[in-house]
């Protein structure tokens, strides 16, 4: 007689969160802002919700005289400094003694010749059987560099002789354009299986994204009319009130579309246009998206439909800020776009004839990324039009973020003896709904990373597509000044143009 399974085995039984193999994350570049102010606090946050095995080591690679207890000192300052959840000294004792440093430069192949005797040795110290991840924290230009070592030590291949497995993270942007992208998408590929390399873009890891399959292939209210019969346009905004901060190097040579427009925005594009895939698998889902974005078509009339800007003197939250050629270390000459907005379409039949519009920019009035579905207008109204003339098109606003959540926008009748019609609007916030605070990004993603789960991973497809939309923008402004905007307003006024011309205006986000 067989023995009854045990429920807490079951893979289906939300009680029991995933938890990795012991494991090793290798950090390049771990000195640097984005490990941290996102990667070692996102460790934290993981290690104080339990989901993080108990051998589990973070590796650090960096140009600096260090031990093992100085990496470990500079790690829980960032963790105390940035973490999401509550310092709690006895889970960060459970973390101490799992830091490890080694020494050296991209180019040197003794650092490498220890970084790989280190992983090996926690083999044996941690149990680790040869699970790691290699973290590529580092400016695009060293990626190259980086993965030629890690197949000259043997690093990147997982070994069948001691087990385990072997993985990357790549950090955006990947490549500068669809001929750069295809090369190192290929080196890559030489260096770890296509498996193993993981395409990092932490918009997919918010929460506010994730729910987008949710809203739409969850219930049964959105989806008849998320489509050309009722929606008008769509717009998608990512706004930043910051300037270029400490990036002037990289921001200069790369500029808002290559930046932003490449891949976070349209990423989420593609995931609010894809249709429902068969199963919430990686594949089933990059199949999808895939589709949208080499579905993408740019208007004909790119004068009027791809507008770029640059930001001048202005004000920001109540404060003066300087234009970017003031930035410094940015040339005087410079030509780099500080914002972009694009008007484009997707042909196929769900959204044939729906223009969507796309744009983003710094020192703009405030910080706010969203996905606004802008509904047809009724196609009759019964009421006389002074009733109606404050009433606009029904809207679904989707807020990634801050203030996380969905809202309506419809219209109603005003209280009184009139027929008066007025817009107004019903929300979901996160941070009321629910009693936990969503994680950030980076934790989903690092903990998918360790599990091998690539749902919220692009492929290398999904890059070439995206790259197939940007490379004719750059080549249309190649040679040409982006229009000056003042800092704190909305950007140039080519933008609002652009919607105008349709009888459109950009949403107040």
């Amino acid at each position: 007689m067989a023995l009854p399974s045990n429920p807490l085995r079951d893979p289906a039984d939300r009680r029991l969160p995933r938890i990795p193999e012991p494991c090793a994350l290798v950090i390049f570049g771990v000195t640097g802002d984005l490990s941290k102010k996102k990667l070692i606090p996102a460790i934290y946050d993981l290690a104080n919700r339990g989901l993080l095995p108990a051998s589990f080591v973070i590796v650090g690679f960096a140009r600096r005289d260090w031990g093992d207890e100085t990496f470990e000192e500079m790690a829980r300052e960032a963790a105390k400094s940035h973490a999401r959840t509550p310092w709690r000294e006895e889970v960060w004792a459970r973390l101490a003694g799992n830091f490890k440093f080694v020494p050296g430069t991209f180019d040197d192949d003794e650092a490498f010749d220890r970084l790989d005797a280190t992983v090996d040795e926690l083999r044996e110290t941690h149990g680790i059987v040869g699970n790691a991840a290699f973290y590529f924290s580092i400016p695009p230009l060293a990626f190259p560099t980086v993965l030629k070592q890690l197949q000259r030590t043997g690093m990147s291949d997982n070994r069948q002789d001691g087990g385990g497995w072997r993985r990357v993270v790549v950090e955006k942007p990947f490549g500068e354009d669809r001929a750069s992208a295809h090369e190192l998408n290929g080196l890559v590929d030489r260096v770890f299986t296509a498996p193993d390399v993981f395409r990092i873009d932490h918009y997919l890891g918010k929460e506010t994204v994730q729910n987008i399959f949710a809203l739409r292939f969850a219930n049964a209210m959105f989806e008849p009319i998320w489509n050309s019969n009722y929606v008008d346009h769509v717009q998608i905004t990512m706004a930043e009130d910051v300037g270029i901060g400490s990036r002037a190097g990289f921001y200069d040579d790369n500029g808002a579309a290559r930046d932003v427009l490449q891949n976070h925005v349209l990423q989420l594009l593609a995931i609010a246009a894809m249709e429902q895939p068969n199963g919430f698998e990686a594949e089933e889902i990059r199949t999808e998206k895939l589709k949208v974005l080499r579905a993408i078509k740019l208007h004909d009339d790119l004068e009027s439909t791809a507008i770029r800007g640059q930001y001048t003197d202005g004000w920001v939250q109540g404060r003066p800020v300087k234009g970017y050629l003031s930035e410094e270390n940015i040339p005087a000459t410079s030509t780099t776009e500080t914002y972009a907005a694009v008007q484009l379409g997707i042909q196929n039949r769900r959204w044939n004839g729906v223009p969507f519009y796309l744009r983003t920019g710094k020192r703009l009035p405030k910080r706010v990324t969203e996905i606004a579905v802008v509904f047809k207008e009724a196609p009759h109204m019964p009421f006389a039009d002074y009733d109606t003339k404050t009433l606009g098109n029904n809207q679904l606003v989707i807020r990634v973020q801050p203030d996380e959540g969905i809202t309506v926008k419809f219209g109603s009748k005003v209280p009184g003896t009139g027929m008066e019609l007025r817009d107004i609007s019903m929300g979901f916030g996160y941070g009321e709904t629910f009693t936990e605070s969503s994680p950030e990004a980076y934790e989903r993603l690092i903990l998918d990373v360790l599990l091998g789960d690539k749902t919220l991973f692009p492929d290398a497809q999904e890059v070439d597509a995206s790259w197939a939309v940007i490379d004719p923008l750059e080549e249309f402004w190649q040679g040409t000044k982006p229009e000056p905007y003042e800092s704190g307003t909305w950007g140039p006024a080519g933008a609002d143009l652009m919607l105008q011309a349709s009888g459109r205006r950009w949403r107040r986000a």
